[in-house]
């Protein structure tokens, strides 16, 4: 995890690609992204045979870089039942399916490791109702920035950290995740059953949508600084040619907030919307190359700088209003999107909203809000949209094998 110590000069001189390794290339990255933004793979929407051929390619990747397979097997399966019609509240008749995160692991006998992760999977085509597009049915999805560019950034950062020949403290996880535009399916499950002691991993970093760099703002949002209180003067203490804009929170919209929620401290790094996320517009023209290699080795710098420091300290954060929502009032609960129901069970409870002080724990599992049925998150969703801020009412849990009544006020 070294890069011949040019790390210390990077606190007295202004950060600059040109003083790092030049192993990670735009060639390299381009090389990756073109294929798995390539029509050919259609969009690589989870659990289809093109999203297949994208978590073999990875595998090939991770093994010319020499990165250990567990089982014998970089792929590593996950099951789940997911309702892609957000117009169907029934659970009946939906099938169970299969998916893989892929995952390679380079053991440097060091008592804890770091992930690296990103999600490999898209919107295939436009079918599952996440699509911003007008009519997106049979419309390729090849998402380049989203999450292409995350995903080379994970085959780039394996090949960097496996072919240094330095003695690294820290052992590094290498894992993309299927299934994050369902719900962080992927990374969720794998949390539920590591390769690697949950206790034992020291941070994750998450790259999603990091090809879009702007040449002349040079912005790069950096999300979970506040999950340990390393991070912020860590960051603080690197010169670069970025305009860096911090967020604390762990919880957002990306693989980084299933780490987040099993006590671990994050880090996400992400360029910018743009006017082509979720369209079938997301294509490779318009990634920056070099504004990607820029970012990766800018993370190698964080994580070199971590180096000097023994296990992170986690910390808890308050978790952002999701400005997507478009609801006037918030419950202050995530969902645990893998619950195959009835009902939506919470996966992480913010403190001081009205889920907290309604007495709500992770684990419980909504069954009923006001006169509203809840089979499923797009039942809550739904639930949720019918009161506003200022009323009281009636929510129903189950927690264990007990049914519960709790007051919420909005």
């Amino acid at each position: 995890m070294n890069f011949h110590k040019i790390i210390l000069i990077l606190a007295f001189l202004p950060f600059s690609s040109s003083l790092i390794s030049q192993e990670i290339s735009v060639n390299n990255i381009k090389e990756d992204i073109s294929f798995l933004a390539s029509d050919k793979l259609k969009g690589r929407g989870t659990s289809s045979p093109e999203e297949l051929l994208a978590a073999k390619y990875i595998s090939g990747k991770f093994k010319s870089a020499g990165l250990k397979a567990f089982s014998n097997s970089y792929l590593k399966s996950f099951t789940y039942k997911k309702n892609t019609n957000p117009h169907d509240t029934s659970t009946l008749g939906i099938k169970e399916k299969t998916a893989n995160n892929v995952i390679g692991f380079l053991d440097n006998k060091a008592p804890y490791t770091i992930v690296i992760g990103a999600h490999y999977d898209h919107l295939g085509l436009g079918q599952d109702h996440n699509s911003l597009e007008a009519n997106p049915d049979g419309k390729i999805h090849n998402g380049a920035d989203d999450n292409a560019s995350g995903t080379a950034g994970v085959i780039a950062l394996a090949n960097y950290f496996a072919k240094n020949k330095k003695t690294e403290p820290f052992n590094l996880l290498f894992i993309c995740f299927s299934g994050e535009e369902l719900g962080l399916l992927g990374s969720k499950k794998y949390c539920e059953n590591p390769d690697v002691e949950l206790s034992k991993i020291n941070y994750m970093i998450n790259m999603d949508m990091i090809g879009r760099l702007n040449d002349s703002t040079k912005k790069l949002m950096i999300y979970g600084v506040g999950t340990s209180p390393v991070w912020v003067p860590l960051i603080d203490s690197l010169k670069t040619n970025f305009s860096i804009k911090k967020d604390s929170s762990g919880i957002g919209p990306s693989d980084q907030t299933s780490f987040y929620l099993k006590d671990i401290p994050v880090l996400h790094f992400f360029t910018g919307q743009h006017s082509e996320y979720h369209k079938p517009s997301d294509d490779i023209e318009k990634i920056n190359f070099k504004g990607e290699v820029d970012v990766l080795n800018y993370i190698i710098s964080i994580v070199e700088k971590t180096h000097k420091y023994p296990k992170l300290q986690f910390t808890k954060t308050r978790n952002p209003e999701s400005s997507k929502s478009g609801f006037k009032i918030t419950m202050g609960v995530m969902p645990d999107y893998t619950f195959e129901g009835p009902g939506m069970r919470v996966d992480g409870v913010t403190d001081g909203k009205p889920a907290f002080k309604a007495g709500v724990k992770k684990g419980d599992v909504f069954k009923k809000l006001g006169d509203f049925e809840i089979k499923d998150v797009q039942g809550y969703m739904k639930a949720l949209s019918n009161h506003k801020k200022g009323d009281t009412v009636k929510l129903e849990i189950l927690r264990g094998n007990e049914v519960k009544l709790l007051d919420v006020t909005f």
